[in-house]
Formats: structure tokens, sequence, C-alpha cells
């Protein structure tokens, strides 16, 4: 799902990642603290796979509840990817983009699973009982 991303002008001082808990939480020099779940980032990235090459082009991420972050890389000065169980691997975290993750959580985890009932899909993975 494709957002508006606006600069924050923040930059994270910390980020760990809760392997138990699949929950990404990130300090940010503004005194800000965010824990987001795996799901919600995964279900969230801005890679060419979710959000395709333009308006319209973008694919609900489904199947999505027990996927879990295996790897956190550095991009620059500016920016995270991570790596999925799911295999997915494209997306680029900017700080701008982690930030309004992290402080519109209640609106777009509420807006995804909307969007999940509106197509009749349930939040369960389709392989789980």
């Amino acid at each position: 799902m494709r957002i508006k991303i606006t600069p924050c002008h923040c930059t994270p001082t910390e980020i760990k990642l809760h392997k138990l808990s699949a929950m990404l939480e990130i300090h940010f020099d503004d005194g800000s603290i965010f824990e987001m779940p795996s799901e919600y980032l995964r279900v969230y990235t801005q890679s060419a796979e979710a959000v395709g090459h333009g308006p319209g082009q973008e694919t609900l991420q489904i199947g999505k509840q027990d996927v879990s972050i295996t790897d956190i890389r550095p991009v620059g000065n500016y920016a995270i990817a991570l790596t999925f169980s799911d295999g997915h691997d494209s997306g680029i975290y900017s700080w701008d983009l982690l930030y309004k993750l992290g402080s519109e959580f209640p609106l777009l985890w509420s807006n995804y699973l909307e969007q999940l009932s509106a197509a009749g899909i349930s939040r369960k993975s389709p392989l789980k009982n």
C-alpha cells in the first residue's frame, strides 16, 4: 500500500529487533519510540512488488500474519533494508518512512484491516487452520 511520506528530519538513535515478539523497536532523536510488528512492516513495504510503479498498481499483501524479520541491513545513512521470513527483501525503509509508520500505526493498521475485510480476506494465513 502506497503511503505519502513527509520528511520528519529525525534519525534513529537505536534499532532493536525483538525476535520472540516479532517486533521492531526504533528510538528517534526527537525522543519518539515506536514498536512495530513485522507483519505491519511487511504489508507496508514500499517495494515495487507491493506498490507497483504508479498509482493503481498496488497489490494488497495477504497471509503475512506469521512473518518475521530475519535480517536488518543499513542502507547508507538514511534507511535500512529488511529481510522477512517469507523471502521478501527488496523494500527499503527510510527514516522518514519508519517514522511515519510508527507515528501513524493505529490509523494505518486499521486501514489495512479494512482493506482486507473489503476484499473478503481473512487476516489468518491461508496455510493455517
